[in-house]
């Protein structure tokens, strides 16, 4: 298998990543949610749902900027060498979102803008993993429930992942969801949970495994095509995979294994057989990923899936040094790819059934530390699809002042909104009902509203 590392512990850790939900465990597993996914299997429509996340922690205050005479120059005097120009930034108009201020975005966010301005997108401001809502006061005084390790790369990916901040992981809020509503397809031959950038917490389940391909489709085996020995070394391998093995890890090595080729085989044929796309995709890492995305999209009717989940990710984004330098190509890798995938979605005749949203491990200090930023905490985020109510801000921009009202310090922002409240809002569209919200998001209850108002028809 390609990029296999054959210990023990990750060998079958990669091969849970590459076999859709079958197999006896799966099954057993099943019986346990079938009273979960019961309330959540009365409707037979399409819907998708697609996390990019930006590994490093997005500076999302250089994505969102204060474009007012008085709000820039307070921007611009507190960011010193990491402030845009303000003549450069993208102005944008919210609907309906007024704090006093009027906004702008990055300069490398040109396709955002115009998706904002079109109504399919919309941002949601100031969010963060929280496991109670939490006050300056709290956070000050030390009495705070505060999630632990939060400025720590590892730790916030695991829990914007997972959405459990207070607990040890267990499952991802993707893996829950998937399991949840599971029932809505008919087949399960190929994993209604894949993921364009390998294993991630997001997508761990306990019925649905994820199941991970690459941009260019399903992984395969090396050496099955091309010379003489290739086809015969490929059915030798698959006579002895098909052998019967007493030893219990030589039989789960042969049963994942088989899954897995056979999973690649039926993937593949699939997307051989699938209409090509005519709309034209950048030639980056998240162009290739988001394209591939799309042609699973396509396939689903042929795959029996009613629901699907994505899992993209872009790297970089750890800017403690030339932020300005490092961010900007990044963020026109997001804006274009993501542009890219809506007009996909169009042509596809899905884009009301499709919504791309981000995430990261935090935003960044709103001060510098020469020219760049260390970890922050609240950050801003993207919703893109014909079912976002676009065009707006949800949720409650920061302050923006350092010392002011928000700042737990040099700018790291107390969330406003929480991680729970931003997924239940898409698990809700998905199709999850109330009564099953809380399976899916288990801290839900914590907060005043599990939804935010920026999907359509929840």
């Amino acid at each position: 298998m390609t990029g296999l590392d054959l210990t023990r512990r990750k060998f079958i850790g990669n091969c849970c990543a590459a076999v859709g939900a079958t197999g006896i465990l799966s099954a057993l597993a099943q019986l346990r949610v079938i009273g979960a996914v019961a309330a959540d299997t009365s409707g037979g429509d399409y819907k998708a749902l697609v996390c990019l996340f930006l590994y490093g922690g997005n500076d999302s205050n250089n994505v969102i900027i204060p474009y007012d005479s008085a709000g820039y120059a307070s921007y611009a005097a507190q960011r010193t060498a990491l402030a845009i120009a303000q003549e450069s930034l993208l102005p944008i108009t919210p609907k309906t979102y007024s704090d006093g201020r009027q906004y702008a975005l990055h300069p490398s966010l040109v396709e955002v803008q115009g998706l904002f301005a079109q109504g399919q997108l919309g941002f949601l401001a100031n969010t963060g993993t929280l496991t109670y809502p939490t006050t300056l006061t709290q956070y000050n005084s030390g009495t705070a429930n505060l999630p632990p390790q939060l400025f720590s790369h590892a730790d916030q990916q695991v829990q914007w992942q997972s959405s459990i901040p207070d607990q040890p992981f267990q499952t991802g809020w993707g893996g829950r969801l998937a399991d949840v509503i599971s029932a809505l397809n008919s087949n399960s031959a190929i994993s209604m949970s894949i993921s364009l950038a390998g294993q991630n917490s997001f997508q761990v389940g306990n019925v649905v495994s994820q199941y991970a391909v690459s941009p260019s489709g399903a992984v395969t085996l090396n050496g099955t095509t091309g010379g003489a020995i290739n086809p015969i070394r490929y059915s030798t391998q698959l006579d002895l995979l098909n052998q019967q093995e007493a030893n219990l890890f030589q039989a789960a090595f042969s049963n994942l294994t088989s899954s897995a080729i056979s999973d690649a085989t039926l993937l593949n044929s699939v997307l051989a057989n699938a209409a090509t796309l005519t709309t034209t995709f950048p030639t980056t890492s998240l162009g290739s990923q988001l394209q591939m995305i799309a042609r699973l999209i396509s396939a689903a009717p042929a795959l029996g899936l009613n629901r699907q989940i994505f899992f993209a990710s872009l790297g970089g984004f750890d800017t403690h040094t030339v932020e300005l330098a490092t961010q900007a190509p990044l963020l026109v890798q997001v804006s274009q790819a993501l542009s890219a995938f809506y007009n996909a979605t169009v042509e596809l005749g899905v884009a009301g059934q499709v919504t791309a949203f981000t995430a990261s491990d935090f935003s960044r200090t709103y001060n510098t530390n020469g020219n760049g930023a260390d970890h922050g905490w609240g950050s801003h985020h993207l919703i893109m699809g014909g079912a976002v109510a676009g065009g707006d801000i949800y949720g409650k921009m920061p302050s923006l002042l350092l010392g002011g009202p928000d700042d737990t310090g040099r700018g790291r922002w107390i969330p406003s909104t929480s991680v729970d409240q931003y997924s239940a809002t898409l698990a809700s569209w998905f199709g999850v009902s109330p009564a099953n919200l809380p399976v899916v998001l288990p801290n839900i209850g914590r907060f005043p509203t599990d939804n935010l108002g920026f999907m359509n028809g929840t």
